[in-house]
């Protein structure tokens, strides 16, 4: 198979996508910068890949704003680089509130660096990593690919400008382009090997919840309990980290056997929202560990709910969520307890 560029691929979604393609007999070269991720990450996805993966595995440390580190990668690999897999960005809606020049600097930047370099590389197929968030405050569910995206904060806005850059090489060069938009991912591989490992207090609720659970944390702050949904708290489209990583997997493979210029924007989830204190109480279940909860106010940037319409995904692609709420918290909850400081 012919090689392909993964950036920001010892993150939490790149690290589990980079083992379904290893598995999948891709060769990879990874990008990244370990600003909020670490190198172990990739070390342990090699112990979980087949015999012979080290071989095809080039690791480059590297900024994808950096047009020289960007030309190192597109030089690792024996054969071009047939497509990319851009994760490479800044994640937070509080700390994008707090630094927007950083997020467009990061996120719409490290995109335009990457896009040129795919230029002068010859390169014109990318699987962007985008967000549900692009939706802004919406009110009508599930939301479709189609919908307005009025994005509220400088995460979302840069993200969306990122698909908009994008398209426009779609456009203009005949680019094959797959943005996915993903929902909230959570849990982490069953081995408990690999998983989220946040810098700091976590901004998603996830792995703040595993942090108590494991007595890194003292309680879980909760942030609002007045919004206009079941129970009050915030509503989220929670999917399996392995069921986003296959559906990298499948967009690339859908792009791949496309000549013609393709766009395709695509939601990821499973279609079903659940709110903050359902996934706590799956959590209980799953481990049988009790979370205790402090209801904080709202957050800034924050919107009360995000449940996806999964079907074109489904009749694209022909991939859907399979893994449930409960084995989302069991994986999740092995990668903590194996795992409870990170990768440090």
């Amino acid at each position: 198979m012919a090689p392909l560029l993964i950036t920001g691929g010892a993150g939490f979604i790149g690290s589990h996508t980079v083992l379904v393609l290893l598995e999948a007999g891709h060769e990879l070269v990874v990008l990244d910068n370990f600003a909020n991720s670490s190198p172990l990450a990739l070390d342990r996805v090699l112990e979980l890949a087949p015999a012979g993966a080290d071989q095809r595995l080039h690791v480059i440390d590297g900024d994808v704003r950096c047009a020289e580190d960007l030309d190192r990668a597109f030089a690792a690999a024996a054969a071009p680089i047939t497509g990319v897999v851009h994760f490479a960005g800044r994640k937070a809606v509080r700390e994008s509130v707090e630094q927007p020049l950083l997020y467009w600097d990061v996120n719409l930047g490290g995109t335009r660096s990457l896009a040129d370099a795919m230029a002068r590389h010859g390169c014109e197929l990318v699987v962007f990593s985008s967000t549900a968030t692009v939706y802004g405050e919406p009110e009508v569910f599930p939301l479709v690919e189609t919908m307005p995206t009025p994005p509220v904060h400088p995460y979302a806005q840069t993200k969306l400008a990122a698909e908009q850059l994008l398209a426009a090489m779609v456009r203009s060069r005949g680019w094959r382009v797959a943005a996915l938009r993903y929902f909230n991912p959570v849990g982490a591989h069953p081995s408990g090997r690999i998983g989220e490992d946040p810098d700091g207090i976590p901004n998603n609720l996830f792995p703040y919840i595993t942090q108590v659970a494991a007595g890194r944390l003292e309680r879980l702050r909760v942030f609002g309990d007045d919004y206009p949904t079941a129970d009050g708290t915030g509503e989220r489209d929670y999917l399996h980290v392995m069921d986003l990583a296959e559906a990298h997997a499948v967009a690339l493979d859908y792009l791949l056997q496309r000549a013609e210029a393709t766009q395709i924007t695509l939601n990821l989830g499973t279609g079903r929202a659940r709110s903050v204190l359902e996934v706590v109480q799956a959590f209980e279940r799953a481990t049988g560990i009790p979370i205790p909860y402090d209801v904080l106010p709202r957050r800034a940037g924050d919107v009360p709910k995000l449940e996806a319409s999964v079907q074109a995904a489904a009749q694209l692609l022909g991939w859907q969520a399979s893994r449930s709420l409960e084995q989302m918290c069991s994986d999740g909850w092995a990668w903590q307890r194996a795992n409870p400081n990170g990768y440090r």
